[in-house]
């Protein structure tokens, strides 16, 4: 047996993507701290990991697909920095280790597209979570929510706001210039790539 063949067995399998939704729509927030108490709420009463973002700053379903993954691996391996597994996911959306940085994806005060994932983390190794009634958790959701218009099959607009997002992820004239893809491209570089720099 070869030193390779003796550790290959040692690393844990990753986990699949955990089923989740996105839920979009126009949210108009007087009170953030209670309007996050009732996100609380749906996860408490559904078992589903509920995180809001601000849509203007999520590039695609595909960003928060790949952050999900990426956060249910961390907290399978025992790596994840945040205790919450809608904080790890925030954390790898933002392509950041700090979670006040990550926090800034998130909703405000006053009104503002969001899209909010909803996620069974149920099945994640790790994630000491109930099995999630997911169909129930995005209809609370969509309760809370006016409908996004221009929706697509993937649950909301895609039109981010591509200067915040340039400005949010640090992406340069230079680095747009460098790149075979696009805006979208970038992110989810950033999203992949924190998993390097841990």
């Amino acid at each position: 047996m070869t030193d390779a063949d003796a550790g290959a067995g040692d690393a844990p399998a990753s986990p699949a993507t955990p089923p989740h939704r996105l839920v979009a729509g126009t949210v108009a927030i007087d009170d953030l701290d209670a309007f996050l108490a009732t996100l609380d709420e749906v996860a408490a009463e559904t078992g589903a990991v509920v995180q809001a973002f601000d849509a203007d700053l999520i590039v695609s379903a595909a960003h928060l697909c790949e952050a999900t993954r990426l956060a249910a691996r961390a907290i399978a391996r025992d790596e994840a920095v945040a205790r919450d597994p809608g904080v790890e996911v925030m954390l790898y959306a933002a392509g950041s280790r700090q979670i006040d940085r990550a926090f800034a994806l998130g909703v405000s005060e006053g009104e503002q597209r969001t899209v909010v994932l909803v996620a069974d983390f149920g099945a994640v190794p790790g994630a000491d979570r109930p099995a999630a009634d997911l169909d129930a958790a995005a209809a609370s959701v969509e309760d809370l929510l006016e409908p996004a218009t221009g929706a697509s099959a993937e649950g909301f607009d895609p039109s981010c706001d591509a200067e915040r997002v340039r400005e949010f992820y640090e992406v340069g004239d230079r680095e747009m210039a460098a790149t075979a893809g696009g805006l979208a491209d970038i992110v989810r570089e950033r999203v992949a790539l924190l998993d390097v720099e841990k």
